[in-house]
């Protein structure tokens, strides 16, 4: 084992190195975004698609986006050692590993990921991964996020391409149900982000990232939450005379959107961290439930 002095505090152990890479990787957030591209890659065509091409889209999905959340921490280093949530949890800001390090590690992840899908899934696949890893790195965390309030809604941009590549993996294209589950994606990105802004106000506040209730104010921030969670909705049943999806979607479209707005509307009248812990914490259970009612739905469509 190699020795350190009792000032460095990186990582001793192989176990140690190994979680601290781990770390950088964000891997409850890869989780989500997994869910989305395997939700559209089972909605795309009749049938399941072979196991050997979910495997190995998703595992190049995975590797796209822990590349992504590398270099964002690689480059969100400095804001990290200032916010209390970071300081200690997150891997560069804790000293257990060097900036190189992460450097180094995202962009091999990166390279692996476009290696892996172009070669087991297909180039399309490929080149939208690629996108959004490069939109999330350069345009959201190197600019947006660090200049105007407005990130998360352009930045967001790059979480709701996971659809496309699932969709692009198993059809080889890009059809309008695609696009529109891109859209939803994209929609919902900003209440359930703002949501989580709302409880970490102060330290975004601290480390001076322009989040919109550090610049216009928690009541500014609820009302749009409240907004994006209409159009949103609005959204999600638009497409159902387009025979894209069905009645059993519409149903639940309407009864998880009318949910979300419920918790919209109380965080409005309530304006309490509770409210926004309430509905940060079910926009991730939307998501997911309204994906795995795009798949069933489409599923019996498709039949």
């Amino acid at each position: 084992m190699t020795t350190l002095s009792v000032t460095d505090s990186r990582p001793v152990s192989l176990r140690e190195t190994i979680s601290a890479y781990l770390n950088l990787t964000k891997p409850r957030i890869i989780v989500l975004l997994l869910l989305t591209t395997l939700g559209a890659m089972l909605a795309a065509e009749p049938g399941l698609p072979s196991l050997g091409l979910v495997v190995a889209t998703l595992l190049g999905g995975a590797l796209s986006a822990a590349a992504a959340n590398t270099l964002n921490c690689y480059l969100d280093r400095d804001i990290d050692r200032l916010m209390e949530r970071t300081r200690e949890r997150r891997a560069l800001p804790a000293g257990r590993l060097v900036p190189a390090q992460a450097l180094r590690f995202g962009l091999m992840l990166a390279a692996l990921s476009f290696i892996e899908l172009a070669l087991l899934v297909n180039l399309l696949a490929a080149v939208l991964a690629q996108a959004a890893l490069w939109f999330y790195v350069f345009v959201y965390t190197g600019w947006l996020k660090r200049s105007t309030p407005s990130n998360i809604v352009i930045g967001g941009a790059a979480g709701a391409v996971p659809p496309l590549v699932g969709w692009a993996a198993v059809t080889g294209r890009i059809d309008l149900p695609a696009l529109y589950l891109f859209a939803i994606v994209f929609f919902w990105t900003p209440p359930h982000f703002w949501a989580l802004a709302l409880l970490l106000k102060r330290e975004y506040g601290q480390a001076r990232v322009p989040m919109l209730p550090v610049v216009r104010g928690d009541d500014e921030t609820r009302r749009q939450i409240l907004l994006y969670t209409l159009l949103l909705v609005a959204l999600t049943v638009i497409m159902v005379p387009f025979q894209l999806v069905g009645a059993l979607y519409l149903a639940a479209a309407l009864i998880l959107g009318g949910l979300f707005l419920y918790y919209a509307v109380r965080l409005v009248r309530e304006g309490t961290q509770r409210a926004a812990a309430r509905l940060f914490g079910y926009s991730i259970v939307y998501l997911a439930l309204l994906f795995t009612a795009v798949v069933v739905d489409r599923q019996l469509l498709l039949s």
